[in-house]
């Protein structure tokens, strides 16, 4: 009695495309964030509201400032929310991934070369970034009841909330991966109040020609070419440095951050 051989069809199994897990965790990412948005937006937008709100209304109302002051003020907020929001979107959650809940594990076995699960971390929190500082105009619409706004320099407000987020993003990226746990609030108050003040968010940066040591401190805050280009687009006639000064410190700090930053990650991935 003879048994004939069948043949199976071959069915083939292919990886796959690292394109599509990258977005396929980034949609996670999204899904979750879309789930948690009030909250995200509480987060957020508190800190930036209050400071439009005392600086901008308050202060503006019992003749503490000068007129239009505020809408000198705006651009600046703008661009310490888009700063501010991609850091502690990319710092934060790194902290608690690479430490406690240890999640990142899990989008490290993703079929994903190991830079770019770093680099889709700062591509969502710049995402995140961008949104929070999109929401800014309502609000400051709401509180102010106007802000500046020119048509034709949408371009430029464009390219620099891109930039910003980008740069915030990478900035939280470098501490997320460089700082201790244990030492993270402490590098926050340290590093965040500084930038917070430094960034040319109350001010334009050319008005610190009477004081060039503190001119000089503040070019090296990427927030300060945020907060620049932002004026450059919305408050032209202000006093403000170059557009294309503020698109260049803007691009340097992101090469440099992102590079150090994923370095950090390549480092604390293989410990």
């Amino acid at each position: 009695m003879t048994t004939a051989a069948v043949a199976l069809p071959r069915i083939e199994i292919s990886d796959p495309s690292p394109w599509r897990s990258f977005f396929s965790v980034l949609r996670r990412d999204i899904t979750v964030t879309g789930r948690e948005l009030p909250i995200f937006l509480a987060q957020v937008i508190l800190q930036p509201l209050g400071l439009l709100f005392i600086f901008g209304k308050v202060l503006g109302s019992i003749g503490l400032t000068t007129p239009g002051y505020a809408h000198l003020l705006f651009p600046g907020i703008v661009a310490l929310t888009v700063t501010l929001t991609g850091i502690q979107s990319t710092a934060l959650p790194l902290v608690l991934e690479f430490s406690f809940s240890r999640e990142i594990e899990d989008r490290l076995l993703a079929p994903l070369p190991t830079w770019a699960v770093a680099l889709e971390k700062m591509l969502f929190a710049s995402m995140r970034a961008l949104l929070a500082a999109l929401v800014m105009f309502p609000v400051g619409i709401w509180v102010l009841g106007s802000i500046p706004w020119h048509a034709g320099a949408i371009w430029l407000v464009a390219v620099v909330m891109i930039l910003g987020a980008l740069a915030g993003s990478a900035i939280g990226l470098t501490l997320g991966t460089l700082v201790p746990p244990n030492r993270i609030q402490i590098m926050f108050a340290l590093i965040l109040t500084p930038m917070l003040f430094t960034g040319c968010s109350q001010y334009p940066w050319p008005s610190l020609s009477h004081l060039r040591w503190f001119q000089v401190v503040t070019a090296f805050n990427p927030m300060t070419y945020a907060s620049e280009g932002m004026r450059a687009a919305l408050t032209p006639s202000v006093h403000h440095m170059y557009p294309w000064v503020c698109v260049l410190g803007l691009a340097v700090s992101v090469a440099v951050f992102s590079t150090i930053g994923i370095r950090g990650f390549l480092h604390r991935a293989i410990d």
